[in-house]
């Protein structure tokens, strides 16, 4: 579970929406079900631009874009059979230099 703002869960497990909402409960005051109402807005919102195309970024975090992919031709690796893949949209991410220096226990640059 996330303990608190800027420390990350260590035992391995995955954080979930309830984890968020309970770490703005404890780290913010605002009550249980306000928490996880402001947890759901702010998922809600980043959804929502998403949909509509918009890259969203977080700063010290990463950005989300969406990418528009062409149809195109693609194969079935085990029969070797060509199949067309059609156009679709993409959700990707990229961190930030600050993120990756964090995951790889580095100092990250201008975050001292």
């Amino acid at each position: 579970m996330v303990e608190e703002f800027g420390k990350p869960a260590t035992n391995g497990r995955t954080v979930t929406r309830v984890d968020l909402a309970e770490s703005v409960y404890r780290c913010v005051g605002l009550s249980r079900k306000e928490s996880a109402a402001l947890v759901q807005m702010v998922l809600n919102e980043l959804a929502e631009a998403l949909t509509e195309g918009d890259a969203v970024k977080l700063s010290s975090f990463g950005s989300f874009v969406v990418r528009s992919k062409s149809e195109r031709v693609g194969r079935n690796p085990k029969t070797g059979i060509e199949v067309p893949i059609t156009q679709r949209r993409v959700l990707v991410f990229k961190p930030s230099s600050v993120l990756k220096a964090r995951v790889n226990g580095q100092v990250a640059p201008n975050e001292d």
